[in-house]
């Protein structure tokens, strides 16, 4: 099998975390990866931040934690979270911003880092909070959270694949 077959089979959502943080060069490969996902007509209307600084990464933590009603960590002590957003003047901002998504955690994986799709960020985003980050990171226009891809190295082994559902393909020759 090819390694980048292999990768997409073998990559698992991690939900426990070290503190380690993923390291300059690979985070920039992971973030080039994303940039480079399919866009409906090419018009590339995602964008990611990456937010590696603790106050801010809590921040982002207790805005999601705060949607669920909960006030455990959403992002599961991961170090690393990549908001991702998209503009919504673009018709396939969702599909775009979720091909995004799945590059980044595809990356990822093959590069050695754990991650998880954690949801909510259109929420996180719609809140005054929210918007005040993304003016605060110069983010202007019609953005909505996509959602937070976390970052980081898990403790102990890869999660075992569920059984993969019956009936899911059909052939038609």
């Amino acid at each position: 099998m090819n390694e980048t077959i292999n990768n997409l089979i073998q990559r698992r959502s991690v939900r426990e975390y070290t503190e380690r943080q993923v390291p300059d060069d690979v985070l920039s490969c992971i973030l080039e990866a994303g940039q480079y996902a399919p866009s409906g007509m090419g018009r590339q209307p995602v964008v990611m931040v990456a937010v590696r600084d603790k106050e801010t990464r809590d921040q982002l933590s207790r805005m999601n934690a705060k949607i669920m009603g909960s006030d455990q960590d959403p992002f599961y002590q991961a170090p690393c979270v990549v908001v991702v957003l998209a503009d919504k003047t673009a018709p396939t901002y969702l599909y775009d911003g979720s091909l995004a998504m799945g590059n980044l955690m595809n990356a990822a994986f093959s590069l050695g880092v754990d991650s998880c799709w954690i949801h909510r960020g259109k929420e996180m985003f719609q809140s005054e909070e929210g918007k005040a980050l993304l003016k605060k990171w110069g983010i202007e226009g019609e953005y909505e959270g996509i959602g937070n891809c976390i970052l980081g190295y898990r403790k102990g082994e890869l999660p075992a694949p569920k059984p993969r559902m019956p009936h899911r393909v059909v052939m038609v020759d």
